[in-house]
C-alpha cells in the first residue's frame, strides 16, 4: 500500500502509536508501545524517523517500515522525557526530562553525548534556529539557554519565581522566543545577538492570554509569512489566535469542553491543529491532571482562513502529535 504524502503520527496514554492519513482519517499503522505512555512525538526533518518520547526512555521508529521494533533506543534519563527535538540536518537530538536534566544525543549512537543539568524538571526544549544554543524551561519558573559552542548555560532567566515554564517557542527566523507559564501568561522577547556569541534577551511584551495554565505556546511557520500568528493553548478550554504584531486576539477557537494540551499548524499556517483531553473518571480523589490515568482524546482542525466551525476529525487515542504537511 502506497504511503499517503500527509501524515499525522499520534501517540498516548494507552500506549500505541498511530499513523493516519490526514486527509481521510483512515489509521494505516499501529504500533505498540507497551514501555509507558508516550509523552511527546517529533520527525525528524528528512521525514525518516520518528522519536517517541516516554518514561524514562526514547524510542526512534522507522516511518516508512512496516516493523513495529524501533530501530534505536535511547535510555539515560530517569524520568519522563517531556521534550525531544532534533538539529536542522538529524544529525543529533536533544531532549529534556523531568529528572531535571537536557541531553543531546547522537543519532549515529545509543548513549547521550551531553547533559545539562537544570536544578528542576524540565516542561519544554526549543532550538535555537542558529542550531548552537538550546532554551529549556522548567518546573521551578527557569528558562536557560544552553550555548552548545560553549558547553555552559549562557543566560538564565525567571519571567516568575516558582511559575512552571510550561512551554517554549521560537520564530523561524530567531527574531523572537515566546514562554508561557502556568498563571496563563506569555513572556515575549526579541532575540539579539550580542557582540560576542551568545544572544541576548530584549523585553518586548508580557500577555495575559488565558485564565489558567497554558499547556502550548506556539509562533506560526515559515510560509506563513508576511502574517505572524502566536498560538496558545489552554485549561480554559481554549485556544487563541494572537497576531504578533502588538499581539493582538485574532481569534478565539473554541469547541473543547475540556483542557487543550497541544496545538500545531500546517506547513503554511492555514490550518490548526488541536488535543484535547477528557478525564473518564471525575471521581477519582485528586486526579493528576499532568498524566491522567484514564483519558479520552479527540482532535480539532481549524481552518484560520475561514470563518468555518472546527473539524472534529474521527481519530482517537491522541496525547501529542507532528504534522508533517497540511496544504
Amino acid at each position: 500500500m502506497t504511503q499517503p504524502s500527509v501524515i499525522l503520527a499520534t501517540a498516548s496514554y494507552d500506549h500505541t502509536i498511530r499513523f493516519w492519513e490526514a486527509k481521510s482519517g483512515r489509521c494505516y499503522r499501529t504500533i505498540q508501545y507497551p514501555d509507558s505512555q508516550v509523552n511527546r512525538l517529533e520527525i525528524t526533518p528528512d521525514k525518516r524517523y520518528l522519536a517517541a518520547a516516554g518514561n524514562p526512555h526514547i524510542r526512534l521508529f522507522d516511518i516508512n517500515s512496516s516493523s513495529p521494533q524501533p530501530v534505536m533506543s535511547y535510555d539515560s534519563h530517569t524520568n519522563n522525557v517531556m521534550a525531544v527535538g532534533f538539529q536542522c540536518d538529524g544529525k543529533w537530538m536533544y531532549s529534556g526530562s523531568e529528572d531535571g536534566t537536557v541531553k543531546i544525543w547522537d543519532l549515529r549512537a545509543p548513549g547521550c553525548q551531553r547533559e545539562y543539568e537544570s536544578r528542576g524538571a524540565v516542561n519544554t526544549v526549543v532550538l535555537h534556529p542558529n542550531q548552537t544554543e538550546l532554551i529549556s524551561g522548567d518546573q521551578n519558573g527557569n528558562i536557560r539557554v544552553w550555548d552548545l559552542t560553549a558547553n555552559s548555560c549562557s543566560c538564565e532567566l525567571v519571567p516568575e519565581v516558582d511559575t512552571a515554564v510550561r512551554s517554549l517557542t521560537v520564530m523561524w527566523d530567531g527574531s523572537l522566543v515566546v514562554a508561557a507559564n502556568n498563571h496563563g501568561t506569555c513572556y515575549v522577547w526579541r532575540l539579539l545577538r550580542g557582540n560576542q556569541t551568545m544572544t541576548n534577551f530584549e523585553p518586548l511584551h508580557k500577555l495575559q492570554a488565558h485564565n489558567g495554565y497554558i499547556l502550548k505556546c506556539l509562533l506560526s511557520p515559515e510560509f506563513c509569512e508576511p502574517h505572524r500568528y502566536l498560538a496558545t493553548a489552554s485549561s480554559d478550554h481554549t485556544v487563541k489566535i494572537w497576531n504578533v504584531d502588538g499581539f493582538t486576539l485574532e481569534k478565539t477557537l473554541i469547541g473543547h469542553q475540556r483542557w487543550v494540551w497541544d496545538c500545531v499548524f500546517s506547513v503554511d499556517g492555514a490550518y490548526l491543529i488541536t488535543e484535547m483531553v477528557k478525564l473518564l473518571h471525575p471521581w477519582v480523589s485528586k486526579p493528576n491532571p499532568w498524566f491522567p490515568s484514564k483519558i479520552k482524546e479527540k482532535i480539532f482542525i481549524y481552518h484560520l482562513r475561514l470563518p468555518s466551525p472546527p473539524c472534529l476529525a474521527p481519530f482517537c487515542s491522541l496525547f501529542l502529535f507532528n504534522w508533517s504537511h497540511f496544504g
